[in-house]
């Protein structure tokens, strides 16, 4: 009877755990119901570009309609909407508009606004039309859409945002010019909601999508609206001709050796020149079954699924490079070490005599430890002259190489007090990564819940600072340490406090940009409160109970007093080149999907990297990849006698880090379109800062591996 409560006990947590994972899965945590002519909120967020770093607040944007204060059921347009830590740090500002929408009303056109704006501003909006920005408004928590058709015109998909305005050049003289997008035809596709509030005749939004035009002024009737959507024969030009005091004719006799084109004659207009922009919508509702609410988001990923044959490849790749390295360390434990360590044991069992190890080992014990050492193989030479020792070629042919190190491998390394926080803080962000990927892989973190993944992320990485400590104060003990509050200081403030200080120093240029993509005051306070008040803490419970709870980890051999002489070295286990050679091979395992991942990022703003199946997969390989590089090359370097590997480990872990910083380098020149000072040191200060975080986190599964590595190795040969 207790076998089956305790199995039946099992059954039921795992079922309730498969149905949290079912209810998480859907995207949102709730359906939101509409009524026949019910309001339904519009909101406005922020624009930006692919080819720029500076996003900015629709609202703060000098040349749209500002909000009114009109009411919309309970909300006030330009009333903002609270966001979590996430939405901030990504830049968002939501904020009601004043666009109308009521569920299954209709409407053809209606008038916004006609905005007045300067010269100044208008050039402003030139440049941002110039620089491709796109527009992000929200309905239902879903994202204004562009709708598109696959190549093969099989699937619809959408393309979250729209275009702000677009280039046309001229037929005549090819130069550019520029339109501004100033009439939004709006629609909300909608179904019967699910369940009791379908029956009451509630409707879901399942697709939102916004068709920009541009409208001339002189195309409109007197209410603003358009007088025909379907055939616009004007297009509002961003264009404001020189003022009336300055002709054309007086600006090209007054410059008779410049090529006059109209953004000069522009230039030469008065900065208080006005122009009017008016601004209209349209709205309908269709209604569409062929979505189910769960799966709205689809149509956002539909051209993204293309890619995945290609992430398909990605792991196989990765599966092959990880295969040929599992077989290598296979064959370094079962055959080459397990050899080395019989052979060890027989020659030290035969004829009763003490084997070469065993005497440098017991020597080492002993105050004329280095004597001993020195006088081994007068030793052996005796024993031979007297024909007690007939395999000693044996014996010394066996006892070469990284069994030499027995009495060195255990040294601790030179500033082993800085290399214990690099570690601690790198299994901080190991939890935090192993973490984002498995509630993202199991759709806790979904594009729905907007900011979700950077503030799930920031809550790891604070609540890890428990294992930050533990690790920390281990490898610090472990070293000989003996101050443990010293060693949780420097845990606790290092490395958040060079990521926090590059984050304020980049903010400095953000703000003088007036850009959204600045961190609030408020929130670097809150941010600060966060790391101070909160991981300090914790980092300091887990750095005691690591040092006075659990101690240091054991060495399976004693250390000598005077180091070895390590003899000279190969090319390829030199540190630089070790370290390049080896973190070649994880970046290898990672390089195609990190294609994807860099797309996402720095191309795709809008649009949510959604394949965290894929994604766990190869962190799964990639860790398997650092932890069997990491042991073949200490393998490598123990065998040429060279017990210095402790930092070795941990940069070679890490060392696939400067590969993919090299990869940002060459998609910057190659793939992406940045302009701007300011953008271009956006790009490369978190590339450098995402590349360290990567590099400490593999160089922490580096070092860890190549550590449990040795102790297993110098345990099997440890004489009783």
């Amino acid at each position: 009877m207790p076998h089956l409560a305790k199995t039946g006990l099992k059954w039921l947590l795992s079922s309730l755990a498969l149905s949290q994972v079912q209810a998480f899965y859907i995207p949102g945590w709730s359906i939101k119901s509409y009524k026949e002519k019910e309001h339904i909120p519009l909101m406005v967020n922020k624009v930006y570009s692919d080819n720029t770093q500076l996003q900015y607040a629709y609202y703060d944007l000098p040349f749209v309609c500002p909000p009114t204060g009109n009411s919309h059921g309970s909300l006030l347009s330009g009333q903002s909407i609270s966001l979590n830590l996430g939405e901030v740090l990504r830049g968002d500002r939501i904020t009601i508009s004043d666009i109308d929408l009521m569920m299954g009303r209709d409407t053809e056109c209606s008038f916004l606004c006609s905005r007045e704006v300067t010269r100044k501003d208008l050039k402003r909006a030139k440049q941002m039309v110039k620089d491709g920005y796109v527009v992000e408004w929200i309905v239902d928590n879903l994202p204004g859409a562009t709708s598109f058709v696959t190549v093969d015109k099989s699937r619809k998909y959408y393309a979250a945002g729209f275009k702000l305005g677009y280039t046309d050049y001229s037929s005549s003289t090819g130069k550019p010019r520029y339109f501004l997008n100033n009439h939004h035809t709006i629609v909300v596709r909608y179904r019967t909601a699910p369940g009791r509030a379908g029956e009451k005749g509630g409707k879901v939004i399942v697709g939102f999508e916004v068709y920009p035009k541009s409208v001339g002024p002189s195309v409109r009737r007197e209410n603003g609206c358009p007088a025909d959507l379907h055939d616009v024969d004007e297009s509002f030009e961003l264009y404001m001709p020189p003022n009336k005091t300055t002709t054309e004719k007086e600006v090209m006799a007054q410059f008779p050796h410049s090529s006059y084109h109209r953004e000069f004659a522009e230039e030469e207009g008065n900065d208080d020149d006005t122009i009017n922009i008016p601004y209209s919508y349209s709205v309908y509702f269709r209604e569409d079954d062929s979505i189910e609410w769960s799966r709205r988001w689809d149509l956002y990923f539909v051209n993204q699924e293309e890619g995945s044959r290609i992430h398909w490849l990605a792991i196989v790749n990765s599966l092959i490079i990880c295969g040929l390295l599992s077989g290598i360390t296979l064959m370094i434990l079962a055959r080459t070490i397990r050899s080395d360590i019989k052979g060890y044991r027989e020659v030290s069992a035969e004829d009763g005599k003490v084997r070469i190890m065993r005497k440098s080992k017991s020597a080492a014990r002993s105050p004329k430890s280095e004597k001993s050492r020195i006088s081994l193989l007068e030793q052996d030479t005796e024993a031979d002259n007297d024909g007690d020792f007939s395999s000693d070629d044996e014996a010394l042919e066996d006892v070469t190489g990284w069994k030499l190190l027995h009495a060195d491998v255990f040294r601790k390394p030179q500033y082993g007090y800085f290399l214990s926080p690099l570690v601690g803080s790198g299994m901080q962000l190991l939890f935090m990564a192993l973490g984002l990927v498995f509630l993202s892989a199991i759709g806790v973190l979904n594009p729905s819940f907007r900011g979700g993944f950077i503030s799930a992320g920031v809550g790891l990485f604070i609540f890890a600072g428990v294992f930050s400590g533990y690790f920390s104060a281990r490898v610090y003990k472990t070293f000989d340490g003996q101050d443990f509050a010293k060693n949780a200081l420097v845990t606790a403030l290092l490395i958040p406090g060079l990521i926090f200080s590059l984050i304020f120093i980049l903010n400095l240029f953000v703000w003088a940009q007036a850009s959204s993509t600045a961190i609030p005051f408020g929130t670097l306070i809150a941010l600060v409160f966060l790391w101070l008040c909160i991981q300090v803490p914790l980092v300091y419970i887990g750095s005691w109970y690591g040092f006075v709870r659990t101690g240091a980890w054991e060495h399976p051999t004693k250390t000598s007093i005077i180091p070895r002489q390590i003899p000279q070295q190969a090319w390829y286990i030199k540190s630089l080149q070790s370290i390049l050679l080896a973190g070649l091979i994880p970046f290898a395992v990672i390089f195609i999907e990190l294609i994807f991942v860099f797309q996402s990022v720095w191309q795709d703003k809008s649009g949510y990297y959604y394949v965290f199946g894929f994604l766990s997969v190869v962190t799964i390989i990639l860790i398997l990849t650092i932890a069997e590089v990491t042991v073949v090359t200490v393998y490598i370097q123990l065998c040429s006698e060279n017990h210095n590997w402790w930092w070795q480990s941990f940069l070679v872990g890490g060392g696939s880090a400067v590969w993919v910083f090299l990869y940002c380098v060459w998609y910057y020149f190659m793939k992406l379109h940045i302009t701007g000072f300011v953008s271009s040191m956006l790009f490369f200060a978190y590339s450098f800062m995402a590349c360290c975080v990567y590099g400490l986190l593999t160089g922490t599964v580096g070092f860890l591996t190549a550590y449990a590595f040795v102790r297993r190795i110098y345990s099997a040969i440890k004489a009783d």
